[in-house]
């Protein structure tokens, strides 16, 4: 697919680490990610009107993404999470609500935008209010390839919630913890493949992916398998290292790439990604592809 329309959907907010705050929220860090790797994204999401909103929007239109269909109310504040990054491999989230993204509106732009889009991206977390999620299935009835970044944040998810939209994605990225959350949900076995067979063919998903964290990542496409390793970096933090990963997997999947080479690819950019400190480091595909080579040739020089 040359030059695909893609919509990220969801909340957009500020992570106030131990360092300070960093604009943050899945669905921008994917755009942002998406950008820097040469793609031309969109965010819909609703700030507040207030000093954070306006830095925010400030945020991404620096990162050069559109501010269009963002919105901007005055009775709720723009989003905050206290994020505990004290285990290098897992961060916490204490997420504040309600805020501003829990009451997207439904509007005739997004309709328009979303129709016109190819590739529309969604978490399960910007369902955790009644508004929101009711924007959010009024838009997925008129997407043509969904995206479900499943991204459980207790205690904003249910089982209902989560299989409503599993049923209707055509492509789902989850974690491993999440995974057996899902499995255990549905009675399947919580081993990898296993639960993700069972997983795909009970939701008749067409693309399922699993992060590892720094075990890399699994792959299940047309109903074989593909594993990535991983690459091993020095973490400063992982927070936005699974929103690059699923960035860079687009981006190849989307250019026809092989599913070996996209979740390489993929892998890479997530690990690069938890060099740096945010979620939304300025990165770029040629600083990808070094770290990939650099990889492979440490293998062939053994």
């Amino acid at each position: 697919m040359t030059n695909p329309t893609i919509i990220c959907f969801g909340e957009m907010l500020w992570d106030v680490l131990p360092t300070g705050k960093q604009a943050g929220g899945a669905p921008m860090n994917v755009a942002v990610q998406l950008k820097n790797l040469g793609l031309n994204p969109s965010v819909i999401s609703r700030v507040g009107d207030d000093e954070l909103g306006e830095e925010l929007i400030q945020f991404i239109t620096e990162k050069g993404l559109s501010t269009e269909l963002v919105q901007h109310g005055k009775t709720h504040l723009t989003g905050v999470v206290k994020a505990n990054v004290s285990d290098e491999n897992e961060v916490t989230y204490k997420i504040v609500h309600p805020v501003a993204w829990d009451y997207i509106q439904v509007e005739d732009s997004l309709i328009e935008a979303v129709e016109n889009s190819d590739v529309f991206i969604f978490g399960s977390l910007s369902a955790r209010s009644e508004q929101t999620a009711q924007t959010l299935n009024t838009l997925l009835s008129k997407a043509k390839f969904k995206v479900f970044d499943v991204n459980l944040r207790t205690p904003f998810y249910t089982p209902e919630l989560v299989f409503s939209y599993l049923e209707i994605a055509n492509m789902v990225k989850m974690n491993e913890q999440e995974l057996i959350q899902i499995a255990t949900w549905c009675k399947e076995s919580t081993e990898l493949e296993i639960a993700m067979q069972a997983i795909a063919k009970r939701f008749d998903i067409q693309i399922l992916c699993v992060t590892l964290g720094a075990d890399g990542a699994i792959l299940l496409k047309d109903g074989i398998f593909y594993l990535n390793e991983g690459f091993p970096v020095t973490v400063k933090d992982t927070i936005g290292s699974g929103d690059a990963f699923l960035a860079g997997l687009l981006k190849n999947l989307l250019a026809n790439n092989s599913p070996t080479e996209s979740l390489q690819f993929a892998c890479a950019m997530g690990s690069l990604v938890a060099t740096y400190q945010g979620a939304t480091p300025n990165i770029n595909e040629s600083e990808v592809k070094t770290m990939i080579e650099a990889h492979l040739n440490s293998f062939s020089n053994i």
